[in-house]
């Protein structure tokens, strides 16, 4: 049995440094969040953010090996508590369907057309023409995922008998498509302002009975 009497001076250092360097990491976020957003990603330098940071670029690279790596992290950072908790939070589609793709289509675009994760997608949008590889980081660092995750609540609804056999991951995007419409196109060049819910639940709602209609198993309603 371990007690506090048992514990050496080194682990409780080892302790300190590890938190240390957790707070050093998330000051590097911060910071690179705060850069890329203000001055796009083709200005953002590592030196920079090293140097607002307070230290070394050397340093900056024992924690990100790339500007672009540190990109992923940020984007990771700024968007991934609220994939994950919207992600592991689908409902089943169980006795309505249509009300639990409703829930999960409504928690779909609120997450893609939140002002942060807007602001990244403008990003990339201004940026991967000339950096193609930052279109294919923030697609498998944010999308990707959240198409894999679709894709297997999908599997279970067929399973299940909700849904029709087909592609998962043709369903996933299929669903994602009809759920931010035309909607995202219009908030992300700024035409409209954030969709109130009620403008969200109308659109969603008819975007769920046209993909029941297409891929359901029962009767529409």
């Amino acid at each position: 049995m371990v007690t506090l009497a048992d514990s050496s001076p080194a682990e409780g250092l080892k302790d300190a440094e590890l938190s240390k360097s957790d707070r050093r990491r998330q000051l590097i976020l911060d910071t690179a969040r705060e850069i890329f957003l203000k001055e796009g990603y083709a200005a953002a330098s590592m030196s920079a953010i090293a140097a607002r940071v307070g230290g070394s670029k050397g340093t900056l690279y024992n924690y990100f090996r790339s500007k672009e790596e540190l990109f992923a992290a940020f984007m990771m950072d700024v968007c991934g508590k609220q994939a994950e908790a919207f992600l592991d939070h689908m409902p089943d589609l169980g006795d309505d369907p249509h009300a639990a793709l409703v829930e999960i289509g409504f928690g779909l675009c609120r997450l893609v057309m939140s002002p942060q994760v807007m602001a990244i997608s403008r990003l990339v949008v201004a940026e991967s023409e000339r950096f193609p590889e930052l279109g294919q980081v923030f697609y498998e660092t944010g999308p990707q995922r959240g198409e894999l995750r679709l894709s297997a609540h999908f599997e279970r609804a067929i399973a299940q008998g909700h849904l029709k056999p087909a592609d998962t991951m043709m369903l996933a995007r299929r669903f994602k498509s009809l759920c931010l419409g035309d909607l995202f196109d219009r908030r992300l060049w700024g035409v409209i302002p954030d969709p109130t819910p009620a403008v969200l639940e109308d659109s969603i709602g008819e975007a769920v009975t046209i993909f029941l209609a297409a891929f359901g198993t029962r009767p529409a309603a």
